[in-house]
């Protein structure tokens, strides 16, 4: 036992084994009384410790912080997919990395989804998302599972844990990789109205398999990055890494109208490179502009022969790609905006496929492995430019931190910002509450939790209105 308390204080990935109900929590300063609403967090939490298996595939865990009138509860629980049901029954872990059932795990189990990354609300829907599987969906205020769900049968595969909301329209437009079976370069595309209809769904191939974690959309484009990240049935069948870093195969992202088909993709090109995340992307005239935590080689995944991808590579900064659509190059530029090690971009959704003027970030020591040490917040301006930045105190950790406006009519970036952070030295999390706009006082509020929230992915906020 001892060891692994001394391995969990040295970070905060280790899962918590436990579902617990927080009704009051201890806050440290003054809750806003505008805030009332709900953080909604997903991330790895395997129920059972699994050989070799990746950290992106952990058991789906939820995170639920309530907030009423200046008052604040807390909630977790397991996304019950049917994986963590088989598990739970048998008392142990049937799966491995990646939907790779275990040998001695029974026959008919063939769903290793884990719902861990996202959490979304769109048409009346909580859905826990995981880009591997349908979304799952989840009752509101209890985190109860309710299965997947896709929506009378119109859409069907893997879907992205990154769709975008049109702040416009309120449609959700959404994409799924390895659209044709594991391991394939196919990708779907879709679209879901302000209603919960789906408008829209089709496949199209790309250039090589693939891992896609995220799209761009725009007004009137939808851009799909395939980065040299690749997947291989061939490599996975001989033992070696499924997902690896192959730099060769370049970089493409495929340009689409919106209201076209993949017919009319045109396919760009530069030099390779990985993104997990994009801030946000706008159009300019002819041109599309997108803003992205840029990576010069994949993080914590190999090389095909199983060698480690560069550490001093492997961290993301903040990177401008711009397309010329009007020019006679297929070429995209890439443009560092900052040389601060960040992941975790968010923006005012109201601005999402929009110029936005605010962008906020998780940031990381650059000496330390890039996920295991998000230890501060960025606020910077639509160039990029730094507008404040707030560093937790030596040790502690940061989750990506998630904008809240604060009334319906605010201007962009009025509002707050909530983080989990971790307190290495008593290894434990609090919710901390930011003035958005003014990250570098520090918070104005934390809300305190007797254990700690893992290292997530992905949250939002859902307003109680």
């Amino acid at each position: 036992m001892h060891h692994d308390v001394t391995a969990e204080r040295r970070n905060n990935i280790a899962p918590i084994p436990f579902e617990a109900d927080a009704p009051f929590l201890k806050i440290v300063g003054e809750l806003p009384r505008e805030l009332n609403g709900t953080l909604y967090r997903n991330g790895p939490n395997p129920q059972f410790d699994s050989p070799g298996a990746h950290w992106f595939v952990g058991d789906g865990m939820l995170h639920a912080f309530h907030l009423e009138e200046g008052r604040a509860s807390y909630r977790n629980r397991w996304v019950r997919t049917p994986k963590w049901l088989a598990e739970h029954d048998a008392g142990r872990a049937l799966f491995g990395g990646f939907g790779r059932r275990l040998p001695d795990a029974p026959t008919n189990l063939t769903d290793g989804g884990v719902a861990n990354t996202n959490i979304i609300f769109h048409a009346g829907k909580l859905l826990a998302l995981e880009e591997g599987h349908l979304p799952t969906e989840i009752e509101p205020g209890t985190l109860a599972t309710r299965g997947y769900c896709n929506y009378q049968s119109r859409i069907a595969g893997p879907f992205t844990a990154h769709p975008k909301v049109d702040p416009v329209t309120g449609e959700l437009v959404f994409f799924g990789y390895n659209a044709a079976g594991p391991l394939t370069p196919a990708l779907s595309y879709g679209s879901i109205d302000a209603g919960g209809k789906v408008t829209r769904f089709e496949r199209f191939e790309t250039p090589y398999a693939s891992m896609v974690h995220d799209f761009i959309v725009t007004e009137h484009h939808v851009l799909f990055p395939i980065l040299p990240l690749t997947g291989s049935t061939e490599r996975a069948m001989s033992g070696k890494p499924p997902y690896a870093w192959e730099p060769e195969k370049g970089a493409y992202v495929g340009v689409m109208k919106r209201n076209g088909t993949a017919k009319d993709i045109v396919w760009f090109r530069a030099q390779a490179c990985y993104v997990f995340h994009v801030m946000n992307a706008w159009e300019d005239g002819d041109r599309i502009i997108a803003d992205v935590m840029q990576f010069e080689q994949a993080p914590l995944f190999p090389h095909p022969d199983g060698r480690p991808t560069d550490p001093e590579k492997s961290r993301a900064r903040h990177c401008r790609w711009s397309f010329d659509l009007s020019g006679d190059t297929d070429r995209f530029q890439q443009t560092y905006l900052d040389d601060l090690t960040g992941e975790f971009p968010r923006i005012d959704d109201r601005r999402a496929g929009l110029t936005s003027r605010h962008g906020w970030y998780a940031c990381a020591n650059p000496r330390l492995p890039m996920f295991g040490a998000l230890s501060g917040i960025v606020h910077v301006d639509g160039t990029g430019k730094r507008l404040g930045q707030y560093l937790l105190p030596a040790g502690d950790t940061v989750s990506e931190p998630v904008f809240v406006k604060r009334s319906k009519d605010a201007a962009e970036g009025d509002g707050w910002l909530l983080a989990v952070v971790w307190r290495a030295r008593e290894n434990r999390s609090d919710l901390a509450v930011f003035n958005a706009t003014d990250i570098e006082a520090g918070p104005a509020a934390l809300v305190q939790l007797g254990h700690r929230v893992p290292d997530g992915f992905h949250g939002n906020w859902v307003g109680a209105d």
